[in-house]
């Protein structure tokens, strides 16, 4: 894992996405045992505060458990909680379609839009040396 400070994200934010990302592509493992906050924290050099904001933000995702005295580990339910995010996406979809219906962007164009983004968002990802899945 590495941060990029100059990334347009915040720092916890980027330790969410590589996280989230590892755990979605079957690289984290249900039951995985992270690092510790400050093992992560001197890893990165980051305040032990962000990583503790981003692991906050993990564990509200579902995506983690902290079990106090052993630390911090991928949820067992993780993949299930993968799935509950995509319903989660779901209204977030629906704008997107009524928007496109509004501005007449018919389904090719707005298919075309995301696969754009797509490319977009995976070469930024490969160029901070993440793992693209």
């Amino acid at each position: 894992m590495h941060v990029t400070p100059g990334d347009e994200a915040p720092i916890y934010r980027q330790i969410v996405r590589q996280v989230s990302d590892a755990v979605a592509s079957g690289s984290l493992a249900p039951g995985a045992q992270l690092p510790s906050l400050r093992e992560l924290a001197k890893r990165l050099v980051v305040a032990p505060l962000t990583v503790k904001k981003a692991y906050d933000s993990l564990e509200a995702q579902g995506l983690i458990e902290s079990r106090r005295g052993h630390g911090t580990f991928v949820h067992v339910d993780a993949v299930r909680s993968r799935r509950h995010a995509a319903l989660r996406l779901r209204p977030l979809v629906r704008r997107l379609l009524l928007e496109a219906h509004l501005g007449r962007v018919d389904g090719a164009a707005l298919a075309a839009m995301i696969e754009r983004e797509r490319g977009v968002l995976q070469r930024e990802r490969a160029e901070q040396g993440e793992d693209t899945g």
